[in-house]
């Protein structure tokens, strides 16, 4: 079932406009993970993936569909809902601050907190902070 969704997601992501930037970030904290994206517009599709675990036992795989709804030159905050399936599988709602401040705008780092909430059963929701580095791999063209 995670290899169907994880296929459908990422044909989904090549699926993007050609004007889409690919980055790649990595989120430490009690729960860290590595996500691989695009930024097109407003929206930033991630596919994540859990680290520091082991495959066979809490590995996870999200999906999240962040809004950047104020966007800078040098940073913008976003928020979005996403799912995740694996060791707790449910819904994720991510709010972020991702900050630029170099001249290339390719290096960065970026701040998270995000609310995970599984379905059905008894509801323990658990707020995860995060924070990390991120690159894309070609810079944006001035708009």
């Amino acid at each position: 079932m995670i290899r169907l969704i994880l296929a459908a997601a990422l044909l989904a992501l090549a699926a993007v406009p050609a004007f889409a930037q690919v980055n790649v970030s990595y989120h430490q904290s009690s729960i860290p993970f590595v996500a691989v994206g695009y930024e097109f517009d407003r929206l930033a599709p991630e596919i994540r993936l859990s680290t520091d675990v082991y495959t066979d036992d809490s590995f996870s795989v999200e999906a999240v569909l962040p809004y950047k709804f104020l966007r800078r030159e040098d940073y913008f905050l976003d928020a979005g809902l996403g799912a995740r399936i694996g060791d707790f599988d449910g819904v994720v709602v991510p709010v972020g601050l991702s900050v630029y401040p170099f001249e290339k705008k390719q290096f960065g780092f970026h701040t998270e907190v995000a609310l995970l909430s599984n379905v059905g059963g008894d509801l323990n929701p658990i707020l995860r902070g995060s924070w990390g580095i991120t690159f894309r791999f070609a810079e944006r063209a001035a708009e």
